[in-house]
């Protein structure tokens, strides 16, 4: 009976063999390659025509103010403190259950003064509350 021994030369490749990743690779690039063209085509469509119309000011998001020094206006009526800007806001929710308020805050505004006037927009019972930003 033999018995084998084993021997230096039956080792295990210990490298991984990338070849056929990078054939996979390849094949992904050449396939963004080919579909980007297509996905950036558009179709020329003639539009309709229509008589220009008045925006309707009731659905008119409310523009809650924050000037550099801590100042709140709303619709550029200042407000005097918060309690009132809660009143007026309440009074405004009143009208339209379904009212947006947009933030306009000063760069140099101290967060904290904005995070109270959202409190109170929150206390008021405002549910839709966005911040308007500027494009750099």
């Amino acid at each position: 009976m033999g018995f084998k021994t084993q021997s230096d030369d039956d080792d295990a490749v210990s490298e991984i063999n990338v070849t056929p990743l990078v054939d996979v690779m390849l094949v992904l690039v050449i396939i963004l390659l080919v579909t980007a063209p297509l996905l950036t085509q558009s179709v020329n469509v003639a539009l309709p025509q229509t008589a220009s119309t008045t925006p309707d000011t009731e659905k008119q998001p409310l523009q809650l103010g924050i000037d550099a020094q801590g100042g709140v206006t709303l619709n550029k009526n200042p407000i005097a403190d918060l309690a009132a800007l809660e009143a007026r806001l309440q009074s405004e929710l009143a009208g339209k259950p379904d009212l947006t308020v947009h933030v306009y805050a000063d760069q140099a505004v101290n967060y904290g003064k904005v995070a109270e006037v959202m409190a109170a927009a929150q206390h008021a019972g405002i549910a839709k509350l966005a911040f308007v930003t500027v494009e750099q």
